[in-house]
């Protein structure tokens, strides 16, 4: 049994894997480049994610649709869809006709393809502008900018999606050094602060004593004075050593000859 879940574990994660990488390869770039495939892998997180808003606009309350890389509202290619009335559908933009423009925190995603106007903008297709912003709130936010339809051509709908999914990984600062010297500083105060209240608490010790491993540390202490002080300070009972003191050039005086006669036996 332990044998099968070992065996099956990896085969779930390795398919999960497949799975949210094809998630993004739906959509279909109309022109591919590597700035572009890059752009939108990061936006890999969002693809198992619906967004939707409700507009009103006078008399008329609709709502949209959106998702990346995916269908909504049951509509086969449908990335970003129109609803009126709860009912009436109008496809605006399809995701297997994308263009990705990526920048240093947002991504803009450009739905092509949706249904054509009636009447505006020379009847050309509908199209989708959704501006992706980096945003650090945890919680992404759908929103609708403009129609901007009152032209011959080049038409589009303009929507807002805030959301940390695009925002850039920012280094740390921090070097290895420093990194080592925060962690010997938190275990050093864990030892210290764990150490006191295990003496004074358990132990019952009072004074310094509170301090754990005194005796250790203070045997260390007494150690290194001793060192230090035998290299570093001189002491008085030290012997001068013999220095070299030159012959005098003065004439020394001769001494009277002693006579040692009178102790002859006469």
């Amino acid at each position: 049994m332990w044998l099968s879940l070992r065996i099956i574990t990896p085969l779930f994660l390795l398919l999960g894997g497949v799975r949210g990488k094809d998630n993004v390869e739906k959509c279909k770039l109309v022109s591919e480049s590597e700035s572009a495939k890059k752009a939108l892998l990061l936006l890999e997180p969002l693809t198992q994610e619906n967004f939707t808003v409700a507009v009103e606009d006078g008399k008329e309350k609709y709502s949209y649709a959106f998702r990346v890389c995916g269908d909504v509202a049951g509509l086969t290619n449908a990335g970003l869809v129109q609803l009126k009335d709860g009912e009436k559908k109008v496809r605006i933009g399809n995701y297997n006709q994308t263009r990705v423009i990526g920048g240093s925190d947002w991504i803009l995603l450009i739905y092509e393809g949706g249904e054509k106007y009636d009447s505006h903008c020379s009847k050309e297709a509908r199209k989708a502008m959704i501006m992706i912003s980096c945003s650090k709130d945890t919680k992404a936010k759908f929103s609708v900018v403009l129609e901007d339809r009152d032209k011959q051509e080049d038409c589009y709908y303009l929507f807002e999606l805030d959301t940390s999914a695009v925002c850039p990984v920012i280094p740390s600062k921090l070097s290895a050094g420093s990194i080592f010297l925060i962690v010997v500083f938190c275990c050093l105060s864990v030892y210290i602060l764990g150490g006191f209240l295990y003496q004074r608490l358990v132990v019952g010790a009072k004074g310094v004593e509170q301090f754990p491993n005194y005796a250790f540390w203070s045997e260390i202490g007494n150690l290194s004075a001793d060192g230090c002080d035998f290299v570093c300070r001189s002491r008085g009972n030290r012997e001068e050593p013999p220095t070299y003191r030159g012959v005098t050039t003065e004439p020394l005086e001769e001494e009277p000859e002693e006579r040692d006669d009178h102790l002859l036996p006469m």
